[in-house]
């Protein structure tokens, strides 16, 4: 892995930070990884439900989190949510591993009237419609690299740094949808949701439940 390297996905902590409601007191972590997401969460929330499928994962995830997270070994399409039981519903790479017209209703349902679900997701590349921000990200992703390796080797914070599990995370290399072929889908499932795409090879889906 090259030096250079950093996380996108904790890049964009800071944007689904933003996207939680007020008041938030319950959120749900989907696909919930080593916990990094969910232990910032935990900071601003009084009980987060961390849920992933893989053993390994939530292993690391309950040494990364404190008390106030629930890490939950299992499949969100599979587990039984009460309705209306979140405030918010977040997610880091993670829907474009499940059918959208599966997990979007469900997790809809969850959601308490005025709740959010905010996830950033892998598109599939559309180079005849996305081109010049694949460029941006190309060389964006160089230039921060190297400035993220320069601040860290100054002791002056972890800057995205990758982390230890990352090899471990299941990886989709052909997503099924681009950015478009989303914002479609999720039209017709979450009226008004917004589908747009972020630089650095995510999109981003946010959604408030009507009251």
């Amino acid at each position: 892995m090259s030096n250079f390297n950093w996380s996108h996905n904790a890049y964009y902590h800071r944007f689904l930070l933003r996207q939680l409601p007020d008041p938030c007191t319950r959120v749900l972590d989907v696909g919930c990884g080593a916990g990094a997401f969910a232990a910032e969460l935990a900071r601003r929330v009084e009980q987060v439900d961390a849920i992933d499928r893989s053993p390994v994962m939530i292993d690391a995830a309950k040494q990364a989190t404190p008390d106030n997270v629930n890490c939950i070994l299992g499949d969100v399409r599979t587990e039984p949510l009460r309705e209306g039981a979140y405030d918010a519903i977040v997610s880091i790479s993670t829907l474009h591993h499940m059918p959208l017209d599966e997990v979007l209703p469900l997790l809809a349902r969850a959601l308490r009237p005025g709740g959010v679900l905010a996830a950033v997701a892998l598109p599939r590349h559309d180079l005849v419609r996305e081109a010049p921000v694949e460029l941006v990200a190309a060389i964006g992703h160089r230039v921060l690299g190297m400035v993220f390796r320069t601040l860290r080797a100054r002791g002056r914070g972890s800057w995205y740094a990758v982390e230890a599990t990352h090899d471990a995370m299941p990886v989709a290399l052909d997503p099924p949808l681009t950015t478009r072929q989303v914002s479609k889908q999720v039209a017709t499932i979450l009226p008004g949701a917004r589908v747009r795409r972020l630089v650095f090879w995510r999109y981003s889906l946010v959604w408030r439940k009507p009251t």
